[in-house]
């Protein structure tokens, strides 16, 4: 029986997650899931992509209106949240648009961090956005759609390939998932959900998560660690457009609560079930499209 194992919301888009064992499902994802985002002067969002030491940022948020900031070698900072105020432009891969400035101390937290000029913005009370794939949604800062999920089944799997090569495994933590599924015994089941039931929330397939490099970023240490798991994802995990894929991007179709040991239900496959497509080695293509970091 397929139950979720771990639920995680990141705060501040690029940096530590949260792990919770009940999580409340808005339209956008789990609460409080990409509310936040470090931005440069133009608005292009910072990502572990160029800034691997954002993954060493551990941020709290707590019941009284503050988000709590500690990294390595920085002073804690406390922020108090500002839901609306001054804008400062913010973009995604997929969406462009006004978020609300944090403060100067976030901002010169952040800018002595990465050694580069950083704004810390929020998410407006009138953020709008509409995100792309076969089931259409929204969401906060996340590069393009509401979820991520993965299951322990394809993390396991590719942790043999891994360690067949000589490789070390990696963690899921690599890979910055919202909801990790238990009990699908298939490698990558997650691929051939379309639609799906955990808790009181529903959930319907937008796409396959084509990965940066930032599964290659220790999540402890912020540092780059690679090759792997890239590697050894591009010999059996190509997209047909280019980029390897591991975990299917989702979006929310019923809000409600989800709960660690919540059984997943499968309303709609996209195919036979279980997929053997899915655990095969799918052809290698030469196209290219733009990787998502989370």
């Amino acid at each position: 029986m397929a139950r979720i194992a771990r639920l995680t919301y990141y705060p501040v888009k690029g940096c530590a997650g949260t792990s919770v064992d009940t999580a409340v499902v808005t339209e956008a994802g789990l609460t409080h899931d990409r509310a936040f985002m470090i931005a440069a002067p133009g608005g292009d969002f910072r990502s572990q992509r160029k800034f691997a030491a954002l993954a060493t940022v551990r941020p709290r948020l707590t019941g009284d209106g503050t988000l709590e900031l500690s990294a390595p070698g920085l002073e804690d900072l406390e922020v108090d949240i500002r839901k609306d105020g001054p804008r400062h432009p913010a973009s995604t891969f997929s969406w462009h648009g006004d978020a609300v400035h944090q403060g100067k101390e976030a901002q010169d937290w952040f800018s002595t961090l990465l050694r580069a000029e950083s704004i810390l913005v929020g998410v407006a009370p009138d953020h709008e956005r509409v995100t792309s794939g076969e089931t259409p949604g929204t969401a906060a800062f996340a590069d393009g759609h509401a979820l991520l999920v993965t299951s322990e089944s394809s993390l396991d799997s590719l942790n043999e390939r891994i360690a067949s090569r000589g490789g070390e495994p990696v963690p899921m933590d690599r890979f910055r998932p919202n909801i990790v599924v238990a009990g699908w015994e298939t490698p990558h089941t997650e691929d051939d959900v379309r639609a799906m039931r955990a808790g009181s929330a529903e959930f319907g397939y937008a796409k396959p998560c084509v990965r940066c490099s930032v599964p290659m970023v220790d999540q402890e240490t912020g540092v780059k660690s690679g090759p792997e798991p890239i590697r050894t994802l591009a010999t059996y995990r190509r997209d047909p457009d280019g980029g390897v894929t591991f975990g299917m991007k989702a979006a929310v179709t019923k809000p409600g609560q989800l709960t660690v040991g919540d059984e997943v239900i499968v309303h709609s496959w996209a195919g036979p079930r279980p997929s053997v497509a899915a655990a095969e080695p799918p052809l290698i293509a030469t196209a290219s499209r733009p990787a998502e970091s989370v």
